[in-house]
């Protein structure tokens, strides 16, 4: 069973600043790490790897960096792992990462699995997967918190807030990942010191991939951001007054009502 992971290296969205002037990121000293959600897909994966066999690829699109987050999927037990990182894919919004994955992945060729993370903490849109597996034309099953493996088919427990959907789908094919799925893993030391220190990265870019130039990048993006901000948070306090218990209640109704709470 051949497995390819998308995994997207984010940065640590509990220390991410906004320049109010400008209104985009400041980056500098904020720290990047894997995005949660991926090292779920990750463990997926892996598990269905220890199970049955196969080979695990990891895809990652992003600037030289995320060789970090790539050395620690192979620390973690992946076979292989592939940085996407061009110039030309600067930019890119959800639809055209999407092509630049899609392109990667039928490179790669002979695949049974495409793992994603349900969604990214720096953009929580949710759509790299489902859009991917379109440009793909496989099959799709989103939110997923069980697998089951039965020869080429795979029975999937599909989570919604409705309750959860048990469905078989045929490989090759495409499934999102959420944390109720598993428990990820961490690197083993003999892990860390093989994927530390012989550096099996493989770096690809658009010479390596079958794909319209104008559909990628900033100008192959049909999304585009106007504004980035910080929400304000305010906080107001009222005194409610009376002589008592019954006069204050009725002054917080009065209040309430006012404001259009009750």
């Amino acid at each position: 069973m051949n497995i390819i992971v998308c995994m997207k290296q984010v940065p640590d969205t509990n220390e991410v600043r906004i320049n109010q002037e400008t209104g985009t990121l400041i980056r500098d000293g904020v720290p990047s790490i894997m995005n949660p959600d991926d090292k779920n897909a990750i463990e997926g994966a892996l598990a269905l790897k220890d199970l049955h066999g196969g080979h695990v690829t990891i895809l990652c699109m992003g600037p030289p960096q995320a060789r970090d987050a790539l050395n620690e999927a192979l620390a973690m037990g992946a076979d292989e792992a592939i940085l996407l990182s061009d110039r030309a894919f600067a930019g890119s919004d959800t639809w055209a990462t999407s092509t630049i994955l899609a392109a990667a992945i039928e490179a790669i060729g002979n695949y049974d699995i495409v793992f994603c993370g349900r969604q990214a903490i720096d953009g929580d849109t949710a759509q790299v997967g489902p859009e991917t597996a379109e440009f793909l034309n496989i099959p799709q099953v989103t939110y997923v918190k069980d697998i089951k493996l039965e020869g080429d088919k795979v029975q999937v427990t599909r989570y919604t807030e409705y309750g959860d959907y048990v469905m078989e789908v045929k490989t090759p094919l495409m499934l999102t990942a959420i944390k109720e799925l598993n428990e990820p893993r961490l690197p083993s030391v003999r892990g860390i010191f093989k994927a530390y220190s012989e550096d099996n990265v493989k770096v690809w870019t658009m010479d390596n991939l079958k794909i319209d130039p104008t559909q990628i990048g900033l100008k192959g993006s049909p999304t585009n951001v106007f504004r980035s901000f910080v929400p304000v948070k305010e906080k107001n306090s009222h005194i409610i007054e009376g002589l008592n218990g019954k006069e204050k209640a009725a002054a917080l109704i009065g209040k309430l009502s006012d404001l259009k709470l009750i």
